[in-house]
């Protein structure tokens, strides 16, 4: 059975929209749970670096479900998607939420939800 991740990306730690929540309480809430296999948390996915970051974590065929909690999912199938296509990952495979703006509480609901409805 393959892997479940999530990735917390948090537009350099810097943009207001995050200031509302403690990030690695988010991912500590989501980890303890246990609904994915592994979390990580990436200060800028849409950079140069994001990219390789996503090429060498989706190189692997293992992942079943990438969980990417950020900005508009619209936006992050768009950013990711050379990333994807260079590691071969099958874009279906991401399931993007917006948690901008939201308290620490907010943004585990909204990702729990996205892992439970997927």
């Amino acid at each position: 059975m393959g892997k479940k991740g999530l990735l917390l990306c948090v537009c350099q730690g810097s943009c207001p929209s995050f200031h509302q929540m403690n990030v690695f309480e988010v991912l500590n809430a989501i980890r303890r749970e246990g609904l994915v296999d592994f979390v990580a948390l990436h200060p800028q996915l849409c950079a140069d670096d994001g990219d390789k970051y996503l090429q060498t974590l989706t190189n692997d065929d293992q992942i079943e479900k990438l969980y990417v909690a950020g900005c508009d999912p619209a936006m992050q199938k768009k950013m990711f998607r050379d990333a994807f296509e260079a590691s071969g990952f099958d874009r279906s495979k991401h399931l993007g939420v917006d948690i901008r703006n939201m308290t620490t509480e907010q943004a585990v609901e909204a990702i729990k939800t996205l892992i439970k409805n997927s």
